[in-house]
C-alpha cells in the first residue's frame, strides 16, 4: 500500500471522527445532555461505583476535567458521590434514579445515530472495518508506549 493511500485513510478517519463527534453533541443536546455527560453515565451504567480516579482512568481523562463533568452531573441530580467506607479520601461514583431513566432514554438516541450513520452499509462491511479499527487502536495503544512516543493519554 502506498504512502499516499495510508495517509488519505488517515485523513478520512480523523475527519470522520470529528464530524461524528460533531453529530453526536448536536443529538446529544437535543435531549438535554452533552456527550461527554453521555459518556460517564453509560460507563457508570456498566459500572456503578467506580471512584473517581478510576472512572478518569477507564475514560482516559485528566481528573480535574472529571470533576467538574461530575459536578455538573450531581448538580442536574443525575449522579450521586458516596463517600468510600474503605478509603475516607475517595468518592464512589453512583446514578440517581433520574441518571438512570436518562441513560436508558439514551439508547435509543445511539441506536437511532448508529442506524443513521451506517444506513445501508451491510453488516459484513461493518464486521470488516469493526476489526480494522480495533486492530488500529491497539497499535496505536502499543505505539505510545513505546520509548520517545507521545503518551495515549
Amino acid at each position: 500500500m502506498s504512502i499516499d493511500l495510508k495517509r488519505e485513510f488517515i485523513a478520512q478517519l480523523v475527519e470522520s471522527s470529528r464530524l461524528l463527534r460533531n453529530y453526536i453533541d448536536h443529538r446529544a443536546k437535543s435531549r438535554g445532555t452533552t456527550r461527554a455527560q453521555w459518556i460517564v453515565l453509560f460507563r457508570l451504567r456498566k459500572q456503578e461505583g467506580l471512584s473517581q480516579v478510576d472512572l478518569a482512568d477507564v475514560l482516559e481523562l485528566q481528573p480535574i476535567s472529571l470533576v467538574r463533568l461530575l459536578d455538573r452531573l450531581v448538580e442536574h441530580g443525575l449522579l450521586e458521590r458516596r463517600h468510600d467506607p474503605r478509603d475516607r479520601r475517595a468518592n464512589r461514583l453512583f446514578l440517581t434514579a433520574s441518571g438512570r431513566q436518562l441513560v436508558d432514554d439514551l439508547d435509543s438516541l445511539r441506536d437511532a445515530i448508529a442506524s443513521d450513520v451506517l444506513q445501508d452499509v451491510p453488516d459484513p462491511a461493518i464486521k470488516t472495518s469493526l476489526k480494522m479499527l480495533q486492530d488500529i487502536k491497539e497499535r496505536i495503544k502499543g505505539l505510545a508506549d513505546l520509548p520517545g512516543h507521545i503518551a495515549a493519554k
